[in-house]
């Protein structure tokens, strides 16, 4: 397969772009799209501390599921952790993936202990922006699965360190 660089964009319920980045296509199987990119820049997040520029992040999104895994290699090589958004399933078109963010994340870390972030601004979203019932339903669905997931290292948290 020929690898490409994409644009991947995150954005909000209302179709706003909350981020953009590039990303490098690397894998297609099934409804499965795997990246590779790097941080361009260092980034300070409020509870994965400083990531630094170069590190790099590999992406995982179903086009069917309504989440994304991101697995982090700090720029040495070595495995920081994995981040988890919740989202509606993406779209993926001219060199484009989109996904609408919906706010809950899941951060875990080397020992599979894992942080379910951000709630409450879910909550807060869901009133803004008058998530559909379904919506709401299918976000816990997938939180769940997630949950199922980590704790029993299916892939992609099968990843050996």
């Amino acid at each position: 397969m020929i690898k490409e660089v994409v644009t991947i964009n995150s954005r909000k319920f209302d179709g706003q772009i909350k981020r953009s980045w590039k990303a490098e296509l690397i894998a297609e199987k099934d409804s499965l799209l795997e990246f590779v990119g790097e941080f361009e820049k260092k980034v300070a997040h409020s509870h994965l501390g400083v990531i630094e520029r170069n590190t790099v992040s590999y992406e995982f999104y179903w086009l069917n599921r309504w989440y994304n895994v991101f697995r982090f290699h700090e720029p040495d090589g070595s495995f920081r952790n994995f981040y988890c958004n919740l989202n509606m399933p993406p779209t993926f078109e001219n060199k484009v993936l989109d996904y609408v963010d919906l706010d809950i994340d899941i951060l875990v870390w080397k020992d599979f202990s894992y942080e379910i972030l951000d709630s409450n601004e879910f909550v807060e979203n869901s009133r803004t922006y008058s998530y559909p019932n379904d919506l709401q339903a299918n976000v816990q669905v997938a939180l769940n699965e997630l949950i199922q997931m980590i704790e029993n290292k299916i892939f992609p948290f099968d990843y050996k360190f």
